[in-house]
């Protein structure tokens, strides 16, 4: 599909693009060749749509004709497997989003709400890029706020000792996302820095300040998802460190433990020597007095210990 603003927008065939009037359209990867030869972008780019691009940082390239570039999209909260992929086609009067794999066809929809939000006479491709780009990252400002919530209730978890074994798979998947989101946000700047730097000058310099501005609110976003990284690492830091408390208690209890008996065990081997020559073991109380020996140095060891405030 095909939208040509003049007067009004208006949806237009491939056939009849008028290149003097701004157009954007969204087709399909089995479109890609067939719109490269009526605009003549490079054939080159189309072959590369033929399989979705797994890395974000895939480079923006910029020809005398046009820049093209493949964008990863992050469907925030999704798994990776539900990551999207488009590409991008940009020259002076034109834009085309190639959709080479959206599975919800959330982008799309992202892309129809792009061109409702350009009224005709304010439209530019310098805008549409803001538009468009602004409509992939609607809403990720809210979703980092929630995730900055559910660190705080594991930080919480982590002070209180209510941290479980799931706690460390828990911070390990939230990393992995904020990684991911930030190399999101990195393929974002990538495109807004080479169309500011308009290398083969099909932008109008006075209307790059929009997308100057999209830069900003992306760095900001990036810069929240660097706080939240830097967030887990204290929590992990701050659960291991928990670990080796619990840990210390528990040495602590065998210590004490070995304190007490440690006595009676040197007693019983004492008197397990059987030497003929024990009065002891001829004594009538000799068996009652083992046992009061055992309490009473059992009992100076306990009163010791608290005195010395080892437990």
């Amino acid at each position: 599909m095909f939208f040509e603003f003049s007067d009004a927008c208006r949806e237009v065939s491939l056939a009849k693009i008028d290149p003097d009037r701004l157009t954007v359209g969204y087709v399909g990867r089995e479109e890609a060749d067939e719109v490269c030869r009526a605009c003549d972008f490079p054939l080159s780019t189309a072959e590369a749509l033929q399989s979705a691009n797994l890395r974000f940082r895939s480079g923006v390239e910029v020809y005398d004709e046009c820049t093209f570039t493949e964008l990863r999209i992050i469907n925030a909260g999704a798994d990776d497997e539900d990551d999207d992929c488009v590409a991008l086609y940009i020259r002076g009067n034109l834009f085309i989003v190639v959709d080479v794999e959206d599975h919800d066809g959330s982008t799309k929809k992202k892309f129809l709400s792009a061109v409702t939000r350009v009224s005709p006479g304010a439209a530019s491709v310098e805008k549409m890029i803001f538009v468009f780009l602004d409509a992939l990252v609607s809403g990720d400002e809210r979703y980092l706020e929630d995730v900055g919530m559910q660190l705080a209730s594991l930080e919480a978890d982590v002070f209180e000792g209510r941290a479980n074994k799931a706690f460390n798979a828990e911070l390990l998947q939230l990393k992995t996302l904020l990684l991911r989101m930030r190399n999101y946000y990195e393929q974002l700047l990538d495109i807004t820095e080479a169309v500011e730097e308009n290398e083969n000058e099909i932008f109008d310099e006075a209307r790059l300040l929009i997308v100057s501005n999209l830069s900003k609110k992306v760095v900001r976003v990036r810069e929240d998802v660097d706080s939240l990284s830097s967030l887990i690492s204290h929590l992990q830091d701050a659960y291991s460190a928990y670990l080796d408390l619990q840990l210390n208690r528990s040495m602590k209890v065998f210590t004490v433990m070995t304190s007490i008996f440690f006595p009676l065990t040197v007693i019983a081997g004492w008197y397990g020597m059987n030497f003929n020559s024990m009065p002891e073991f001829t004594w009538k109380y000799g068996y009652v007095y083992v046992i009061a020996l055992s309490a009473l140095v059992s009992a100076a060891v306990i009163l010791i210990g608290k005195k010395k405030k080892w437990y």
